[in-house]
């Protein structure tokens, strides 16, 4: 009986680094793990992933949902689309994403000089989590240029506004163990995007 056929070793080691950041969190999670976890050596880890902040940005880029491309997608077709849809969608898709990389992200938080080195690598890599507010602000600028949001509206406010919820969902529910369960996720994200079109949305 033929073995299954491995997958590549830079997916395996996405996979595995995805669920031991998760479970782990990223100051508890090393790269030797990661490697032992794949079936691969640190060396071949190295070989695709310079840090494991890189690595790190790779598991929000390929394995966790996909916000940057939704916003990117909105933002070169503004005008299209029913706005509040649109935005309910990027709420969606927000919370979903924030639900993973705040328990990720954590425990950078109980360290400062982890998390401060941490933050240096990712400036250098010229990313960080004020990414996805300027995306959503792209794309509202873009829709306050089509004349579907209010031409004196702060669409920078308005992004941190709506990603600043979804993060905070991450944080303000713990369905486990008998916890407070969140709002259903699409009432949620419809509701938000409503609230916000509410105070920003053009009339005409």
């Amino acid at each position: 009986m033929q073995k299954p056929v491995q997958k590549p070793a830079r997916a395996r080691i996405l996979d595995a680094a995805h669920v031991l950041m998760l479970t782990l969190g990223l100051a508890r999670t090393t790269t030797k793990e990661i490697a032992k976890a794949a079936d691969c050596s640190e060396a071949a880890l190295y070989k695709s992933f310079s840090s494991k902040e890189e690595l790190f940005i790779a598991v929000l880029d390929e394995r966790l949902p996909k916000l940057g491309p939704l916003l990117s997608e909105l933002t070169a077709r503004p005008g299209e689309g029913d706005l509040e849809e649109n935005l309910t969608e990027v709420a969606r898709q927000a919370a979903r994403f924030y639900a993973q990389t705040v328990p990720i992200a954590a425990s950078l938080y109980a360290d400062p000089r982890l998390k401060a080195r941490h933050e240096a690598a990712l400036r250098e890599m010229g990313t960080g989590p004020y990414k996805p507010i300027q995306r959503l602000d792209a794309y509202l600028r873009a829709e306050q240029r089509a004349a579907r949001i209010h031409a004196d509206a702060d669409t920078y406010a308005a992004a941190s506004l709506l990603l600043g919820a979804c993060t905070h969902r991450a944080f303000a529910y713990d369905s486990a163990a008998g916890g407070t369960a969140a709002p259903p996720l699409d009432e949620f994200a419809q509701g938000l995007a409503r609230t916000l079109l509410s105070g920003i949305g053009s009339p005409g």
